[in-house]
């Protein structure tokens, strides 16, 4: 993407009602809708986070899904997600709202027990071992998580890496967290939910063009 265009996404940003700039100062001495959320909706709903939000396909795909949830996309790159909250605001989506920001202080935005339910869509593996605390499912992360979400809540991890898919499942497993759905070939086992199958993202389209198998995991932290 062309500068010009990166600097026109971040000045039309500026202008969408439903998207969030917080500086980093901003975010860790005191965010104001920390635990007030729903404030921000103006209803009761359940809140649903998109991590690593990207282009916003699966926040946007999932608020028109459930119009009684509200569904909030996080990522540091604004220039990305200005496509879903640009289509959000075109599709009249209430329900959505993008952060920019980074995923590691959600414990500073969301209050706790906050957070109904998560997504991880495609994420970085971060293969080599030097990059594990950059995983996205490592314990660090999954304590972030426990902390925000509901007893109830659940996460979602949609993958094209059977390393990244095999590693939460195995981190899982000794950590004695319950796992509640696990499917290594979402579109060739059957099983998945709807908006597992319904839902693809950019960087989906292009795995499955290549052949790649999609995998997915449900599970909880608390």
């Amino acid at each position: 993407m062309g500068s010009k265009n990166k600097l026109k996404r971040f000045q039309e940003n500026e202008t969408f009602s439903n998207v969030i700039q917080p500086t980093r100062d901003e975010v860790v001495n005191g965010f104001p809708l920390k635990g007030k959320w729903n404030t921000h909706f103006k209803n009761d709903n359940p809140i649903v986070l998109e991590l690593g939000c990207g282009k916003g396909e699966y926040t946007v795909g999932l608020a028109k899904k459930f119009p009684n949830k509200n569904f909030i996309g996080i990522d540091i790159k604004g220039a990305r997600f200005w496509k879903g909250a640009k289509e959000a605001i075109e599709g009249n989506l209430p329900n959505v709202c993008f952060i920019r920001t980074q995923i590691e202080l959600i414990d500073h935005i969301f209050g706790e027990a906050e957070v109904s339910e998560i997504w991880i869509t495609f994420p970085d593996p971060q293969i080599k071992y030097k990059r594990t605390k950059h995983r996205m499912t490592n314990s660090v992360f999954l304590e972030r998580y426990r902390q925000v979400l509901k007893a109830d809540g659940t996460v979602n991890l949609k993958t094209d890496s059977e390393f990244m898919h095999g590693y939460t499942l195995g981190l899982l497993h000794g950590l004695g967290l319950e796992v509640l759905y696990a499917n290594h070939d979402v579109y060739k086992n059957e099983g998945s939910p709807k908006e597992v199958l319904e839902i693809q993202t950019f960087y989906e389209n292009q795995y499955l063009e290549k052949g790649k198998p999609i995998t997915f995991v449900r599970f909880r932290v608390n």
